[in-house]
């Protein structure tokens, strides 16, 4: 007699998988809008959105892509290769401690979280840009890694308490 295996499929774990696969086509798509500002802004709320309904090591798995995507679809030039692994730490840091923030109320969690991540890649994409590059172009580009990414993580955090409270109807924590 033969055997035959059967498939369960677990319908929450089809969800989540769901979540996981549309998250990272955003975070993924993302990048191709060109402009850092929104950019950044819709990354910053997806990762905050995954931690809210996946978890840290989803949050990870996202904050890695959109870097790679920006540098292989030609929007960062491939001088600043280097930087890449700033930027995705600095994603890192804004989702661990986002996560180690989460009995605060939100609007805290986004605030230290996203300072965190600010603070984090313009100290070192200063402290790299100033060992490879000329002052003039130092300049325009710790605008775009440092206050950018301030900006771009605190509209994303607002970004994020809207979409999750839509999803939630209303509840968010």
């Amino acid at each position: 007699m033969k055997k035959t295996k059967t498939l369960i499929i677990n319908n929450e774990k089809v969800f989540i998988l769901l979540q996981f696969l549309t998250l990272l086509s955003i975070a993924t798509i993302a990048p191709m809008i060109g402009n850092q500002l929104i950019t950044g802004s819709i990354v910053n709320a997806i990762l905050f959105i995954t931690v809210m309904l996946l978890g840290v090591r989803a949050g990870i798995l996202i904050s890695i892509i959109p870097s790679f995507v920006a540098l292989f679809s030609g929007i960062i030039s491939i001088t600043l290769i280097p930087i890449i692994p700033i930027v995705i730490l600095g994603n890192i840091l804004l989702i661990l401690c986002f996560n180690f923030l989460k009995e605060k109320k939100y609007w805290i969690k986004i605030f230290f979280s996203s300072l965190l991540k600010f603070i984090f890649i313009f100290s070192f994409s200063n402290l790299f840009l100033n060992l490879i590059l000329k002052r003039e172009i130092i300049q325009k580009l710790i605008v775009n890694m440092g206050y950018f990414q301030l900006l771009t993580a605190l509209s994303g955090g607002i970004l994020a308490f809207f979409i999750v409270k839509f999803i939630n109807k209303g509840k968010i924590s």
